[in-house]
């Protein structure tokens, strides 16, 4: 990457919003009537939730990758796993929205929890912060795992 702290920061930034901005496209384009039509549980938030959660949650996630990446604990195979946890972060969105597969995205999403807690496990003997910074995000995992449990269930 960078040795700049700034530019480090604004390249993580700019591939972790970009498994963002490629998961709302995907969520924007084929949400709809879809989504509407299932049946869903009680517990479901309101749409307009999704995306300001999201968007801290991105904003952790870039953070505690910086952060690990400027304790001088420059192993890329960090770095790799962080970026193949964004591709399944990435996935489900596509697999849920764009191909309307419960089921396929249920599996995506407890593969990448598992990339979570990985991430959390590492993190945790680098950086506090970036461990800390990960825990909403793998609580909003769980719960999505078990809105999406209960609507394969449901429908």
């Amino acid at each position: 990457m960078f040795k700049n702290k700034f530019l480090s920061f604004i390249n993580f930034a700019i591939i972790t919003f970009s498994a963002s901005f490629i998961g709302a496209i995907a969520t924007f384009t084929s949400k709809e009537p879809w989504y509407s039509e299932l049946s869903k549980p009680v517990f479901t938030p309101p749409d307009w939730v999704f995306g300001p959660v999201w968007t801290l949650l991105y904003l952790s996630m870039t953070i505690a990758i910086w952060s690990v990446w400027n304790k001088n604990f420059r192993n890329l195979n960090i770095i790799y796993i962080y970026f193949i946890h964004l591709f399944f972060n990435t996935t489900w969105s596509i697999i849920f929205f764009g191909l309307n597969n419960l089921v396929l995205s249920l599996i995506n999403l407890i593969i990448l929890i598992l990339f979570i807690v990985y991430l959390i496990i590492k993190f945790k003997e680098i950086s506090k912060l970036s461990f800390y910074l990960m825990i909403p995000y793998l609580v909003w995992c769980c719960f999505a795992l078990i809105l999406n449990s209960t609507l394969v269930y449901l429908n």
